[in-house]
C-alpha cells in the first residue's frame, strides 16, 4: 500500500495508545532498513514500522491483490506492477475517503493536513530521504490529490522519472484507469479484509508490550 491506506491503518487519535509514534514509525519505515535502524527508535515508533512492514507483506501476499498485479503486468508493467497497484489503491481510497475512513465526518482534506501537521513537527526523527518527501507530499498535496486521475498520473510519472529502469510507470495510470471497475472490485473486496488483520496485529503487538 501506498503513503494513504498505511496513515489511515495508523489508527485513531481517540482510540490508539501511542497514536502519533505509530503515525511516525509507519511513515519512516519506508526507510528504515535493518534490525539496528528499527531498534534506534524507540519502542512505540518500533511498533508502527513493523506494522508497515507487516501491511507490506499482507497487501503483496494476499491473492485479491496478486490478481490485481497480475492484470496490471498483462498490460505492459512488468515488474512494476505492484507499485502501479499500490498507488491506484491510494487512488480508490482517496476517491471514496468516507466510505472507507473509521470517521466519515472528516473529509479528506482535513486528514491530509492533520498528518502533514503531524509528520512536519517531528520531521527530525524521519530518515533523510523522507524529510525530503514529506516536504513535497505537504507543498503538493499528495494526499489529497490522490483522489483524482490527474493525481494518480502525476504520482507515477513522478516515480517513472526516479526509479532507475522504471520509464514505464508513466503508462501506469492509463493502464489502471482503462480497466477501473475490475480493480475498484478488487479493492472493495480486500480493504475490509487488510482492516481486520491490521486489528489483530496491532493489539497482538500492544498485548505483547504490556508483557514485556
Amino acid at each position: 500500500m501506498n503513503f494513504l491506506a498505511h496513515l489511515l491503518l495508523s489508527g485513531s487519535p481517540a482510540t490508539t495508545p501511542d497514536y502519533a509514534d505509530i503515525v511516525v514509525g509507519n511513515f519512516a519505515a519506508e526507510a528504515v532498513r535493518g534490525r539496528a535502524a528499527l531498534e534506534a527508535y524507540p519502542a512505540a515508533v518500533q511498533r508502527g514500522i513493523r506494522l508497515h512492514r507487516f501491511i507490506d507483506s499482507f497487501t503483496d501476499a494476499h491473492p485479491l491483490v496478486r490478481r490485481t498485479t497480475a492484470r496490471l503486468r498483462a498490460a505492459g508493467l512488468g515488474k512494476w506492477a505492484g507499485v502501479v497497484s499500490d498507488v491506484g489503491f491510494d487512488h480508490l481510497l482517496a476517491r471514496d475517503f468516507s466510505r472507507y475512513h473509521h470517521d466519515p465526518t472528516e473529509p479528506l482534506a482535513a486528514f491530509a493536513e492533520r498528518h502533514y501537521s503531524l509528520l512536519h513537527a517531528r520531521r527530525q526523527e524521519l530518515p533523510e530521504r523522507l524529510q525530503q518527501t514529506l516536504h513535497y507530499m505537504r507543498r503538493d498535496n499528495w494526499l489529497s490529490a490522490y483522489a483524482h486521475p490527474y493525481g494518480l498520473e502525476r504520482a507515477l510519472l513522478g516515480l517513472s522519472r526516479r526509479a532507475p529502469s522504471g520509464a514505464v510507470l508513466a503508462t501506469g495510470a492509463a493502464a489502471f484507469l482503462a480497466e477501473l471497475p475490475a480493480y475498484e472490485a478488487d479493492f472493495r473486496e480486500f480493504w475490509p479484509e487488510l482492516q481486520e488483520a491490521v486489528q489483530a496485529e496491532s493489539s497482538d503487538s500492544r498485548l505483547k508490550s504490556t508483557m514485556q
